[in-house]
This record gives C-alpha cells, sequence and structure tokens, in this order.
C-alpha cells in the first residue's frame, strides 16, 4: 500500500463543503471517485458527484465540527459532528467518514456513516 493519506486535504473537505465551494471540493476527488452512503446507491464518478452537491444533497446550510483525523496508508478516517438543516429541520448528528487516496494524491472513494436512521 502507497502512504498517500492527505488528512488536511480530508480535514480541508469539510470547509470546503461548509462553505458550499463545490468547485474546491470537486477539486480533491479523482475522476472516477465512487462515494457510498449506507442504504443509499453509490455516487460514481465526478459528474454524479457535483450533481449530488449541487442539486442531491439532503443538507442544506450547516457546519461540520471535526473531532478526529486519522491517516493510515492510504485512507484518512474522520469522526465529527454535523449540525444544520435538512428539508426546513434543525439536525445533529455525529459522523465517521472514511476518505482513501489514490496514488496521485486525490481521493478515490469515500465512505460515510452517520448515528441517523437516514441523511
Amino acid at each position: 500500500m502507497a502512504n498517500n493519506a492527505d488528512p488536511e486535504a480530508a480535514r480541508r473537505y469539510y470547509d470546503l463543503v461548509d462553505d458550499e465551494d463545490y468547485e474546491g471540493l470537486l477539486g480533491l476527488f479523482s475522476s472516477d471517485v465512487v462515494y457510498e452512503r449506507p442504504g443509499q446507491p453509490p455516487i460514481e464518478g465526478l459528474a454524479d458527484m457535483e450533481a449530488f452537491y449541487e442539486t442531491g444533497r439532503p443538507l442544506e446550510a450547516g457546519e461540520h465540527t471535526v473531532f478526529d483525523v486519522i491517516a493510515d496508508d492510504d485512507t484518512v478516517a474522520v469522526r465529527g459532528r454535523f449540525e444544520g438543516v435538512q428539508d426546513g429541520e434543525e439536525v445533529a448528528f455525529g459522523f465517521a467518514d472514511f476518505h482513501e487516496f489514490d496514488d496521485e494524491g486525490f481521493i478515490a472513494r469515500r465512505y460515510t456513516y452517520t448515528d441517523r436512521d437516514t441523511v
């Protein structure tokens, strides 16, 4: 395994999401990225990722608080909390994300888990 995990890029992801800087955010991902979320079909490729963040993301305005960032080999694990708006209602929940980096330093796979039944 390559030792190419980039904890700063993983941490930057949350700032970019919160700032709704989707152009900057998409620059973190490989062109063939796969984003997996429990109970939902995977998002595959940058075009689908862009569509998700522009129009398909169920979370509206909000803020991520990152508690832990741990890097090992090609993966960065992040634990945190999100507080914001979903479907017009205030929400708050914990999350754990895993970002797998490719040889070029882009996020090639992303996995999200939350302590909510649906997000």
